[in-house]
This record gives C-alpha cells, structure tokens and sequence, in this order.
C-alpha cells in the first residue's frame, strides 16, 4: 500500500491535564502516514483522485488549536478519526508530541495505528 506522509508538522494548541497548562497554547509535533492507494492519481495525475497533503496538514492545524483534549492519545485518536473520514485514506499511523512536556527531553508522546 501506498502512503502520503507529512513529517514534523509543527501545531500549537491547549492540551495538558491540568487546568495550568490548558490556558495556553503548546508546541505539538505530529507526524502521519496515510496509506492509500496512488495508482488512480498517478494515472489521471489530478488531484481530485489524491489525498491532497496540505489540506491534511491545514485540517491538523485547526483540529489541534481547536482541541480541548488532555491526553495526546485522545489528540492522536481525533487526528487519525479525521484521516480516515477521507475515503482514499484505508489506515494511518499518527505519532503526537509535546514538545515541553518533560524536562530534559526533546519531546514526548503517543503513536497510533487505526484502520477502516
């Protein structure tokens, strides 16, 4: 299977359990692999028939500033629903990091695989 990645997207968003670290935005790194099937795009070489990449990425954005999750795993499960509403889009791998989250690390957080 064919997949469409988008690699370090960087979002800013409230997340965290305490009410402290929800009152402000924090950095977010996602990564996601959407796998699909590019033969028809490829052939037609239109982008009707492709997962169109940036609008993934800008859909991440906004579901990420607009979250009001606290786990990154309940983030990185509301990413991968959004994915897959994509009919092209037959499994993800969703990986959400905080960047700020742990002292002395670069980053923390969760990856998921979902599939229809």
């Amino acid at each position: 299977m064919d997949k469409i990645i988008i690699r370090d997207l960087r979002a800013r968003g409230p997340i965290g359990i305490t009410d402290e670290e929800r009152m402000s935005p924090q950095d977010i790194l996602i990564n996601a692999e959407l796998f699909t099937d590019t033969r028809k795009a490829a052939e037609t070489d239109c982008i009707d028939n492709c997962v169109n990449y940036s609008t993934v990425a800008k859909n991440i954005l906004k579901l990420v500033a607009e979250n009001r999750r606290k786990t990154v795993e309940a983030l990185a499960r509301d990413i991968a629903d959004m994915c897959l509403g994509n009919e092209l889009v037959k499994k993800v791998l969703i990986r959400v990091e905080k960047t700020s989250a742990v002292r002395f690390t670069k980053s923390v957080g969760v990856e998921i695989e979902r599939s229809r």
